[in-house]
């Protein structure tokens, strides 16, 4: 049966008791339209409720919402089953998802100036760092981008201490290899995950790659979001106020996360 998600702007007003009664009044009625209700994900500080239910199709989901509790989603998308886990985790709610890109810097310049094969040997060595990373940290790979890979989290502070891993393996390698230094800049963002053909689009992603552009080599550059979903978590982020960046009408507020010892 297929995987729909529904993503609801949520009221002022509306607190965690009151989502979880009304998703337990989802699950009273739900057999009655052949819907099941696996798990919720709430999004407080974007006021976002995100539902992920089996459904013959979206309108029997709808309806089950409907005749519950009246909270009507203003989208219902279907999804893959493995993109949903890796984005929302085996639990029942969680505060956000985050996407990650790693971007080689200077990368057409390593090319040109090392040669392609020296280049792609570089590029190996990143791949596998970054690849070594995500799997210890959570993260799950949605795609090679040619100088960079882009990946989801369930848990942004796991984003961002991926990113910190990342930067200090990559430190590593050019104090090994001072000739032939690797240096990355990576943006992070979290938000609401979207999907279609095994890959991840939408505002999220759009703010993590312009993030990523914006910083400098070395700098793991995150979103407001992000900095306050980890607070707590023992990170350390340099606020560098207000950034602007393509696409986005208006600037946008960035932090620097701190990740040399």
């Amino acid at each position: 049966m297929p995987l729909y998600m529904d993503i609801h702007e949520l009221p002022d007003g509306i607190t965690p008791e009151d989502i979880a009664k009304a998703h337990e009044k989802d699950m009273e009625i739900q057999r009655k339209y052949g819907v099941e209700y696996r798990k919720y994900w709430v999004n407080e500080s974007g006021r976002k409720l995100f539902c992920l239910a089996h459904a013959p199709n979206a309108e029997a989901a709808e309806r089950v919402h409907r005749e519950a509790h009246g909270m009507i989603a203003e989208k219902i998308i279907e999804v893959q089953p493995d993109l949903a886990e890796g984005i929302l985790g085996s639990v029942q709610t969680n505060t956000a998802g985050a996407a990650v890109l790693p971007d080689i810097a200077n990368s057409t310049e390593l090319t040109h100036t090392l040669g392609d094969e020296a280049a792609m040997t570089l590029l190996d060595v990143h791949n596998s760092i970054v690849r070594n990373a995500l799997a210890e940290l959570g993260g799950r790979e949605v795609k090679h981008t040619g100088d960079g890979i882009m990946a989801s989290f369930i848990s942004p502070a796991g984003a961002v201490r991926c990113a910190m891993q990342i930067q200090r393996e990559l430190n590593k390698h050019a104090q090994a290899n001072p000739e032939r230094p690797l240096k990355v800049k990576v943006g992070a963002a979290a938000g609401e995950p979207v999907e279609q053909h095994d890959d991840l689009f939408g505002c999220t992603v759009q703010l993590a790659a312009r993030l990523c552009a914006h910083a400098q080599p070395e700098q793991i550059l995150v979103s407001n979001a992000i900095a306050e979903l980890c607070l707590g978590k023992g990170l350390l982020f340099e606020d560098v106020g207000e950034v602007s960046l393509k696409g986005f009408n208006s600037p946008v507020r960035a932090h620097a996360a701190a990740w040399k010892q």
